[in-house]
C-alpha cells in the first residue's frame, strides 16, 4: 500500500526527534572536526585518500540529515523560519563545494571547517550561549565605545608625557593604545610603570587609575551584561520546554488565561439563557 505524504512526514518527524539519531549526528560532526584536524598532519597519500572518502561520506550524511529535517516540517517556509535551520542549511549546502584543485578548493576547505559549528544548533545549552552572545553584542558595543574613549584619552596623555622616555611604547597615540592594552591585560605592566616612574615618580597614579577604570569597572560591566542576557535566554528556553521555575510560571499563566476565557464564555452563555424581564414576558404573551 503506497504511503501518503502525511504518513511519510510523520516518519521523518520520528526520525528527527529520535535521540539516537541526534546522538549519531553529533558523533558525525565530531568525526568531521577530527578529519579536518587530521588533514593538517603529514600523512602518506593512502591515508589522505581515506580522509577524502570520509569527508565526502560525512558531507552526504549531512545532506541526508538536512533533507530529513526539511521533509519533517509541514512546509519549507516553516523550516526556514527558524534561524538555526537556516544556519545548518547554509553550512551543509556550502560544504558541497568540491575540494579538488579547482579555484574553489580553498573556499570549500574553509567552509568545511565551519561544519563544527553545527554542534551549536543541535545542543540546546550551546544555543543558549550563542543566543546570549549575540544578544549581548549590541549592549557590549556601547561599553566598548566608552572604553575606547578612555583608552584614547589615556593614550594621548601617555604619548605627551612618556613619548620621550620610550618612543617604542609611547611614540604616538596608536602605539600608546597598544601599550595601554598591554597594561590592561597585566602583561609585564609593572616594567612599563617603573620605567616612567624613573622620570615621573607620580606616574603610578596614571597606571593605577587606568587599570581600575578599565580592568575593574568596564570588565565587570561586560560580565554583568553577559550574565543578564544568559539568564534571559535560559528563561526563554525553560518557557519553551516547560522546565524550571520559568517554565512552571509560564504554564500557570497559560492555563490561567485559558480558564479566564472559559469563564467569560460561560458568563456570556448564562446571560443569554437567563430569565427575561417581566415586561418582556407580557409582551411575548
Amino acid at each position: 500500500m503506497p504511503l501518503s505524504a502525511r504518513s511519510l512526514r510523520e516518519r521523518f518527524v520520528l526520525i528527527r526527534e529520535n535521540k539516537l539519531f541526534e546522538t549519531f549526528v553529533i558523533v558525525v560532526i565530531v568525526l568531521s572536526a577530527l578529519v579536518i584536524g587530521a588533514k593538517t598532519y603529514p600523512f602518506n597519500p593512502t591515508v589522505f585518500q581515506i580522509f577524502v572518502i570520509l569527508d565526502w561520506g560525512i558531507t552526504l550524511f549531512f545532506l541526508t540529515e538536512i533533507l530529513i529535517r526539511m521533509l519533517a516540517e509541514p512546509n519549507l517556509k516553516a523550516f526556514f523560519k527558524k534561524g538555526w535551520n537556516l544556519f545548518d542549511f547554509l553550512i551543509v549546502t556550502a560544504s558541497l563545494i568540491p575540494v579538488d584543485e579547482s579555484e574553489m578548493a580553498l573556499l570549500g576547505r574553509l567552509l568545511r571547517i565551519f561544519r563544527v559549528l553545527r554542534l551549536v544548533s543541535l545542543i540546546p545549552e550551546l544555543r543558549v550561549l550563542m543566543n546570549a552572545f549575540m544578544q549581548a553584542i549590541p549592549r557590549m558595543g556601547y561599553v566598548s565605545l566608552l572604553m575606547f574613549i578612555i583608552f584614547y584619552i589615556y593614550a594621548a596623555i601617555g604619548s605627551i608625557f612618556f613619548g620621550k622616555i620610550n618612543p617604542d611604547l609611547w611614540g604616538n597615540i596608536a602605539i600608546s593604545m597598544l601599550t595601554l592594552f598591554r597594561v590592561a591585560t597585566f602583561e609585564d605592566w609593572t616594567d612599563v610603570m617603573y620605567e616612567t616612574m624613573a622620570e615621573y615618580p607620580l606616574s603610578w597614579v596614571f597606571y593605577l587609575s587606568f587599570i581600575f577604570i578599565v580592568a575593574f569597572v568596564f570588565l565587570n560591566m561586560m560580565i554583568g551584561i553577559v550574565l543578564e542576557t544568559m539568564q534571559s535566554e535560559h528563561e526563554k528556553l525553560y518557557r519553551e520546554t516547560g522546565q524550571g521555575e520559568a517554565g512552571e510560571v509560564h504554564w500557570i499563566k497559560q492555563h490561567t488565561a485559558e480558564m479566564e476565557r472559559r469563564l467569560e464564555r460561560m458568563e456570556q452563555l448564562l446571560i443569554r439563557l437567563g430569565p427575561q424581564p417581566d415586561g418582556q414576558r407580557k409582551d411575548d404573551s
